[in-house]
């Protein structure tokens, strides 16, 4: 677009990861694939949960919320990356830009806070067990679910509001597969001094803040773990925290790549490092928390049976109704 004074672009082109038009097919079917791979895992993972008795517990359920989260993540993102490998016109609606921005921040803020509630899990379970019935009670989750979704919320719309507010003139070319905040902000002819400020302030703090929750947490999990005698008693309790520690690594190591640096320093290179937190890792967590976990992986055993009994039972009564016939 030419230089223009307009302060509303009427849609943005999403460059995506590649502009060469021989990688659109072969990108398309490998994000399809991961796509697929993540709504089977997390689902399987949700129904494993909710239909297993022995699961019924708050690391569990926070479990089941960490995979929803994961699945509508993804979704905000991936199916309008599919159809733009497909189109020549890799175009977004400023609205559907909007819109898309602030789910991705709803969801990827509520993956943070729920990784830090599962830490705050581990840390009862493992220093505090003799009360954990009492302190990790249904209320007490709920509260710490409700509190994730409000203050998800609540920053992802000032955010937003903050974006809506800026000037759009010149370029409408995103250098990016998604309307993540920073290669948005790039566009603006306004100043984006008041977006940096509460980006680092506000946004600084509710990414910090569940990770320093996450960092206490497992010092004192550490600090227990080391007093206790005997060396199977510390492989059981380190074994129950394994695949949540991977997740969080994966997790924060992703966004520290990409979000703690000034918005002037942002490349094609931090968009590609996305594809790790927004793809990649809501694929893996089914394979880390079922590969790792002892229960979870019992868990879609039993569901996977059940599935398998459902499907030779139906297909019986099918055969014998056919030969009744």
């Amino acid at each position: 677009m030419g230089m223009s004074n307009l302060t509303r672009l009427p849609e943005f082109i999403l460059l995506g990861l590649s502009s060469r038009p021989e990688d659109q097919k072969p990108l398309f079917a490998l994000f399809l694939i991961m796509y697929l791979v993540t709504l089977m895992g997390n689902l399987l993972i949700i129904l494993a949960i909710h239909s297993d008795p022995q699961l019924q517990n708050p690391m569990y359920f926070f479990l089941s919320i960490l995979s929803f989260a994961d699945v509508c993540y993804t979704t905000v993102i991936v199916p309008k990356m599919l159809v733009n490998f497909l189109s020549e016109k890799k175009t977004i609606s400023y609205a559907e830009c909007l819109v898309q921005m602030y789910f991705f921040l709803v969801f990827g803020n509520m993956d943070s806070y729920l990784l830090a509630a599962m830490a705050i899990d581990r840390y009862v379970a493992i220093c505090n067990p003799l009360h954990y019935v009492t302190v990790m009670n249904h209320g007490r989750c709920m509260l710490l679910l409700a509190f994730s979704t409000a203050f998800s919320c609540l920053h992802s719309l000032l955010h937003v509001l903050l974006v809506n507010q800026l000037t759009f003139c010149a370029s409408n070319v995103i250098h990016h597969f998604f309307c993540d905040v920073n290669p948005v902000l790039k566009l603006a002819c306004s100043s984006t001094s008041v977006n940096e400020v509460v980006a680092t302030t506000e946004g600084g703090v509710s990414v910090m803040a569940p990770f320093v929750c996450i960092i206490i947490s497992y010092l004192r999990i550490l600090i227990a773990v080391l007093k206790i005698p005997s060396a199977a008693g510390k492989r059981k309790a380190f074994s129950t925290c394994s695949s949540h520690v991977t997740v969080v690594t994966l997790f924060y190591g992703s966004i520290c790549c990409v979000y703690f640096q000034p918005l002037s320093s942002y490349t094609v290179k931090d968009g590609i490092v996305t594809v790790n937190y927004t793809v990649l890792i809501p694929m893996l967590n089914p394979f880390i928390y079922s590969l790792r976990n002892k229960g979870m992986k019992q868990g879609l055993e039993k569901l996977i049976s059940r599935m398998k009994f459902q499907t030779n039972r139906l297909s019986t009564t099918n055969s014998n109704k056919i030969h009744g016939a």
